[in-house]
């Protein structure tokens, strides 16, 4: 298991795992807790749609250690129930000096493709203000 390279309490609370962070990849793994599912039983897409931002967020700043980078835009298609443990894959699809355009799946335990998303981020320098590391948003 890989460190996200920033403390994300969120998505410590959800409890996501990294498991690939490079070269504008990324892949992620979710094991939904019972109150992550929604009435029918399945995860919530609020919480699917949260594993796809940060495994498209992560993607986009694989290679970019002195850059945060922050959600602008993302849509989310969703094709099937996602069932027990998930797996999130994302790709940066381009980067410019200030912007990423990255997509992503989530698979379920079956391997069944559940969900996808597009977004674009900005990459944000981390400056420091009163000699102290500025939080960043990286999700």
């Amino acid at each position: 298991m890989l460190n996200f390279r920033a403390d994300i309490p969120f998505v410590n609370l959800l409890g996501f795992t990294l498991h690939r962070m490079e070269n504008g990849e990324s892949e992620l793994h979710y094991t939904p807790k019972p109150e992550h599912l929604n009435s029918h039983g399945v995860t919530h897409g609020g919480a699917t749609m949260t594993l796809l931002d940060v495994a498209l967020s992560v993607a986009a700043r694989s290679d970019v250690e002195d850059h945060g980078i922050v959600t602008i835009e993302m849509k989310s298609t969703f094709m099937a129930p996602a069932r027990g443990p998930l797996v999130a894959k994302a790709r940066r699809l381009r980067r410019t000096k200030s912007m990423a355009f990255v997509e992503g799946w989530v698979y379920d335990a079956e391997g069944e493709l559940c969900t996808m998303a597009t977004g674009t981020f900005r990459y944000v320098p981390r400056a420091k203000l009163g000699g102290h590391q500025a939080p960043v948003a990286t999700d």
